[in-house]
């Protein structure tokens, strides 16, 4: 369930993030936790991750964390 926010930024699901990294979508909410990956919340409180930061962090390149707007 890839979504889009209002600037076409892709989001990804916990699962999705999960399955790029192949462990438990739970490890995907600590590792969010920790600091190690920003998060955004939906009206839901559901965690969704931008899929460019995750991208990086995948290919191993340190990004600077952005701040939820």
């Amino acid at each position: 369930m890839t979504t889009r926010s209002s600037d076409t930024e892709t989001l990804l699901t916990p699962a999705e993030v999960a399955a790029l990294f192949r462990v438990d979508p739970k490890t995907v909410t600590r590792w969010a936790k920790a600091g190690k990956l920003s998060s955004i919340r939906t009206l839901g409180g559901h965690r969704r991750y931008r899929e460019a930061e995750v991208r990086a962090l995948l290919a191993g390149i340190p990004q600077q964390r952005r701040e939820a707007i």
